[in-house]
């Protein structure tokens, strides 16, 4: 592929249900409001994210804003805000990380606000997300990585239509120093 800072990366994709965006630094007060209620959770299954260990703040959501928004720009990390299209609320966030340009391959990673899981938003972007990585992109491979113990991402994953490649023994590190296994899932072009 040639230089990815001429790839035409969409700022916004639309599912039935959700507006996904990338972000702005005017995201932030919703962002904070969003980590704030679902930070249990986030540590509970997303420990190993420097952002999801700090202490959120309203001056830490914009910060996290503006690197979300420079590096989608330059292409480094491709990160997504959903919004609801009826209520306009940011009920999850989903991404393309670590992409390898040349091949091209990616990782989609993702995180659904607490008050609005279970009601299908992570699956609705995990695969929009992935179809247009697949098709517009032309993925040669998206992977899904999650820790073994979350049960949730991992039906997502199978839900999405990525096939378990393997599970990768003592990846990780608990912040309560449980050594964690992490699930490698695929999707690959039909």
């Amino acid at each position: 592929m040639s230089d990815p800072l001429l790839f035409p990366v969409p700022n916004s994709l639309e599912t039935a249900r959700l507006q996904l965006r990338s972000f702005r630094t005017s995201d932030a007060s919703q962002l904070h409001e969003a980590l704030l209620e679902s930070i249990a959770e986030l540590r509970e299954h997303l420990w190993f994210l420097p952002w999801v260990a700090e202490e959120q703040t309203l001056q830490s959501a914009e910060v996290r804003c503006r690197k979300a928004e420079a590096n989608f720009l330059i292409r480094t990390d491709l990160p997504y805000l959903a919004f609801s299209k009826s209520t306009g609320r940011l009920v999850a966030s989903v991404g393309l990380h670590r992409t390898d340009w040349t091949l091209p391959k990616t990782e989609v990673g993702y995180w659904v606000r607490t008050t609005e899981a279970g009601k299908g938003y992570g699956t609705e972007a995990v695969l929009a997300l992935t179809d247009w990585a697949l098709g517009s992109l032309k993925a040669r491979r998206v992977e899904l990585v999650t820790d073994e113990a979350n049960y949730g991402s991992r039906r997502l994953a199978e839900r999405c239509g990525f096939t378990l490649e393997g599970v990768l023994r003592n990846t990780m590190q608990s912040p309560d120093g449980q050594i964690r296994n992490s699930c490698v899932y695929a999707r690959l072009p039909a």
